[in-house]
């Protein structure tokens, strides 16, 4: 049936539709349920605006403690040492690259490098030669002629000071005093007494009683003036047979009249062969190492 139809008809031919008696009972209890839910709604809004509590004042903060006095005096300390007693690994390479840094200055002062560099270099002169050999050969035989003296000094260094602190069965400060025994001994073997005296007087220190009372900061310059003493000794004996030379070109040049060419182009090659057949660098490096048996 059409629902204007039944709308024109009126409530009681709505009840007495099939098709409207069928779905009216359920639309009534539907909307008895939504009645019911909106009045919950409505009471349990109303409890919650009720149970609100007003605010409490925050807690006043609690003032901080001074704190405790540490047990005796404050001190700071620094472990070097690893797990079994040994330096750490970062406190050894620390020293080396220390060690790296001063190494220059430690080869110039306390070794036999600088005595040998100088008496090559006058020997370079001495045969009229500027830049043959060039200074880096020179230096670099020094060098190794160096390593080659000193290494008994070295290797007693590396046994009684850098083998026992890298063990752990010394601490630093023993080390360096172990270690640098050697090295005065080696100085003291080759350094005159009056270049001693010379440093002791210009320090205004007391004259040492003793080898062992000589302080390195005495004997290193006091060493290094006897080694430069003895490298221009030697560098005077090997310039006298080319001076001879050097003379006796210059006066035959004279005599024949031919002051115009440089004496120097003559001799050189008398030189450079007289040097040759004596076997030159021979005799002075053996002299350098004689000098320091």
């Amino acid at each position: 049936m059409n629902p204007l139809a039944l709308a024109a008809a009126g409530p009681r031919a709505v009840a007495t539709s099939p098709r409207v008696g069928a779905w009216w009972p359920r639309a009534l209890r539907a909307l008895a349920l939504v009645a019911v839910l909106a009045a919950a709604l409505v009471v349990l809004g109303a409890a919650s605006a009720s149970a609100v509590v007003d605010p409490v004042d925050p807690a006043a903060p609690v003032a901080p403690t001074a704190p405790a006095a540490p047990d005796g005096d404050p001190t700071v300390t620094i472990d070097v040492n690893g797990v079994d007693g040994g330096p750490s690994g970062s406190v050894v390479v620390l020293i080396a690259i220390t060690l790296l840094s001063v190494a220059p200055s430690l080869l110039l002062m306390m070794t036999s490098f600088t005595k040998i560099f100088v008496v090559l270099a006058l020997t370079r002169n001495a045969l009229g030669l500027t830049a043959v050999p060039p200074n880096q050969v020179l230096a670099g035989l020094a060098l190794f002629l160096s390593l080659f003296i000193m290494g008994p000094v070295l290797g007693e260094v590396n046994d009684v000071g850098v083998q026992p602190y890298l063990d752990g069965t010394m601490t630093f400060s023993e080390a360096v005093d172990a270690g640098s025994e050697p090295l005065r001994e080696f100085m003291l073997g080759h350094t005159r007494e009056d270049d001693l005296a010379l440093v002791t007087r210009a320090a205004d220190l007391p004259n040492p009683g003793s080898p062992e009372d000589v302080g390195l900061a005495t004997l290193v310059p006091a060493f290094l003036l006897s080694e430069l003493r003895s490298a221009f000794i030697i560098g005077f004996v090997v310039f006298v047979p080319f001076l001879i030379i050097d003379l006796v070109v210059a006066s035959s040049l004279m005599s024949m009249g031919m002051m115009m060419l440089p004496p120097v182009m003559v001799s050189l090659p008398f030189k450079l062969l007289l040097f040759v057949l004596v076997d030159g660098w021979g005799l002075v490096v053996t002299s350098l190492v004689g000098s320091y048996g």
